[in-house]
């Protein structure tokens, strides 16, 4: 019978730690283990729970590596039978990217939910606790499956979730299309169907990761120039991501340097540097750097980059 939930600790602001008399925003990030995040918080006394500190890192700081290694345990409790699905403590700068990452590569079966917190473990307003407690209500819920982030109440698919505010505890949403589901009153009310698709299958990570493919993110902006992609040019860049203005148009002085690098060997794809919303592309003939539609930039450098990997045609 599936009935265990792994959770699989990452550090972040979840496991930080603020001096004493400092205030919440002076914290050192990854400092507590998962299994001390766990035993802190009664409502998870009964269920059936494994920990297993997989990194400890503040999410900024996140490495390629670390995926690779994120990905493999994932992997390995999924193909357990007794697992009912697994939770990753995640610090929140860089989750929708690891998400995202794991959503892609996976497309899991049963339910990877991944929480955090936008305050720390030793803050009076610790949001923590219920996000882990929602986060394991969700592994468990029958039918569920796909990457999920559970956070503030919600509960996001791993396609549409982006981090939105930098402090506020409701601090992560899906865009136009909304969560996936809300708890109210402790119980799971779903609004939208769960996630699905094929993933690319875990070997698709299995290169050592200094060999992954270097993708990189670069703004269209008042006055942009053509010195920064000419330079990723010269270091062996292999796709740049354009985190365009608007509906994805780009400045004109990096126009020429974008087709010198398209003509070198470089992928090139924009992703909207708005907030909100999908890149529509008029149907007017003319030939135009590919869109990665509704993907933030930051999941558009994981698309790319998981592409090339895979030797698959552009977003």
């Amino acid at each position: 019978m599936q009935s265990i939930v792994v959770i699989l600790g990452t550090g972040g602001t979840i496991a930080g730690v603020s001096p004493e008399g400092k205030g919440d925003l002076a914290y050192q990030a990854a400092q507590l283990s998962v299994e001390t995040l766990v035993q802190a918080v009664p409502e998870l006394a009964d269920a059936s729970l494994e920990t297993e500190q997989v990194a400890q890192v503040d999410s900024k700081d996140m490495t390629h590596a670390i995926w690779q290694l994120l990905t493999q345990r994932v992997q390995h409790h999924l193909q357990r039978e007794d697992v009912a699905g697994v939770v990753i403590t995640h610090g929140t700068d860089t989750m929708e990217e690891t998400a995202y990452l794991l959503h892609r590569v996976l497309a899991p079966r049963k339910p990877v939910v991944l929480t955090g917190a936008m305050r720390p473990a030793s803050s009076r307003q610790a949001d923590g606790p219920d996000n882990l407690v929602h986060a394991v209500a969700v592994a468990l819920e029958t039918g569920a499956h796909g990457v999920l982030v559970a956070m503030a109440g919600a509960v996001h698919g791993a396609a549409d979730v982006r981090k939105a505010h930098p402090h506020k505890l409701d601090a992560f949403h899906s865009g136009d299309v909304g969560p996936l589901a809300r708890f109210e009153e402790s119980r799971l009310r779903r609004l939208r169907a769960w996630p699905s698709g094929e993933g690319l299958g875990v070997a698709v990570l299995d290169a050592e990761p200094a060999s992954w493919p270097a993708v990189e993110i670069v703004t269209s902006h008042a006055g942009s120039g053509a010195a920064l992609i000419d330079a990723l040019a010269r270091c062996g860049t292999k796709g740049i991501v354009i985190a365009a203005t608007g509906n994805g148009t780009v400045h004109e002085a990096i126009e020429h340097a974008l087709h010198d690098a398209v003509w070198a060997g470089m992928v090139v794809v924009r992703a909207t540097r708005c907030g909100d919303g999908s890149i529509l592309d008029a149907d007017n003939g003319k030939g135009t750097w590919p869109s990665a539609g509704a993907l933030t930039p930051a999941k558009a450098r994981v698309e790319l980059m998981l592409r090339l990997m895979a030797a698959l045609e552009r977003p």
